[in-house]
């Protein structure tokens, strides 16, 4: 279903009917983006696994040499200690070394791990830069993993409740972001619309897929008139398919009305 929500946004944005290879060509887009979004969702949570596992390790290996610390200390006050003990001694100090070279080698992985998970490109240091403001007053959330940037917007910035038509305050927020747009190359720009689990109850949108849809639909609309390339604009519905939180509370419910403009490198 997602898919299909894809290609309609597709061929919403062209200007007149397209030939069967056109339509082809934009559903093996729509699989190859759906599949790179889960293959950066995949990355981000090995990478995190990948730091925690790490930082576990560090942990327990900074118990082992204190622990061992505290035994070396003990051994070398006993003074009378024979042959064997001194043996033990040399053991324990040649583990503490060990201890010491493996623990090093751990740290000195998870601060390369860190800096990987947590490198941000120049493009996204200057569209952070451009939304700063933006961004300082909760309105924006800029992330970045692996060259996909998304900059996430609520939905009640943008919408009135259960509409999709851009209000004032969504389009001087969106005209900004326009701009800031128009300086990252080499990338496209696909708008996904998301909501909670509340149902529509009819009228002019069924079901949250409706919903969903023509809110990207919206944004597309808003910054191309604002100058950005239509070439390189696209529009998804997700409906409450895809959540950041459990729809169990009102504060959850609206993090997961969102609107995310993801920047994604071109195939």
């Amino acid at each position: 279903m997602r898919t299909r929500l894809i290609l309609a946004s597709l061929v919403a944005l062209s200007t007149g009917c397209v030939t069967q290879g056109t339509f082809d060509a934009k559903a093996q887009e729509a699989d190859q983006l759906s599949k790179g979004l889960n293959d950066e969702k995949g990355a981000r949570a090995a990478a995190e696994a990948k730091v925690k596992e790490l930082s576990e390790q560090i942990a327990a290996q900074a118990q082992e040499k204190q622990a061992l610390e505290t035994r070396l200390t003990a051994s070398e006050s006993r003074l009378t200690a024979g042959a064997a003990e001194r043996r033990a001694l040399q053991d324990e100090n040649a583990k503490l070394s060990a201890l010491n070279d493996e623990l090093a080698r751990n740290s000195k992985k998870l601060a390369q791990a860190k800096e990987e998970l947590e490198k941000k490109s120049s493009e996204y240091e200057n569209l952070a830069q451009s939304l700063k403001q933006e961004i300082s007053e909760g309105k924006i959330e800029l992330s970045e993993l692996k060259g996909r940037m998304t900059v996430q917007l609520k939905d009640k910035i943008l919408f009135a409740s259960g509409s999709a038509r851009v209000g004032k305050e969504g389009t001087a927020a969106l005209n900004k972001i326009a701009e800031a747009l128009k300086t990252v190359q080499g990338k496209i720009i696909r708008v996904e619309g998301h909501t909670d689990d509340v149902p529509t109850g009819g009228g002019q949108f069924q079901t949250n897929w409706e919903l969903s849809l023509a809110r990207a639909m919206a944004v597309v609309r808003t910054l191309q008139d604002a100058g950005v390339d239509p070439t390189r604009l696209s529009a998804a519905g997700y409906g409450q398919y895809q959540p950041i939180a459990a729809n169990d509370s009102a504060e959850n419910r609206s993090l997961n009305r969102r609107i995310e403009i993801v920047l994604a490198p071109k195939l």
